[in-house]
């Protein structure tokens, strides 16, 4: 907070709750951002990746976004942990009925 210009509890604090749907109102509870097409919506050219991911500097085109796992390897960037399709649906099963798996 002490480096932002514009640095406002109320606002920086209600809008991460808002985006992360963990505030007071976390509704729609099926609004799951995946980071690959948030990143391809803020960064559709993917310069700021190749800016500060090194290992993807030189990767073209849409795949800067989220790399295939032989491309991960060569470059020396990491998988992904998370399957997100996986986790997406597996949240929205348990939001529509506790305690399923």
């Amino acid at each position: 907070m002490q480096q932002l210009i514009d640095g406002d509890l109320a606002s920086n604090n209600g809008g991460w709750q808002w985006s992360a749907s963990t505030g007071t109102d976390p509704q729609p509870y099926f609004r799951i951002f995946n980071p690959y097409s948030q990143s391809e919506k803020a960064d559709p050219s993917g310069d700021y990746i190749r800016t500060f991911v090194p290992e993807l500097r030189n990767v073209s085109g849409l795949e800067v976004h989220n790399p295939s796992a032989k491309l991960a390897d060569k470059v020396g960037y990491p998988r992904p942990l998370v399957d997100h399709r996986e986790a997406r649906d597996r949240a929205l099963r348990r939001y529509k009925n506790p305690g399923s798996k």
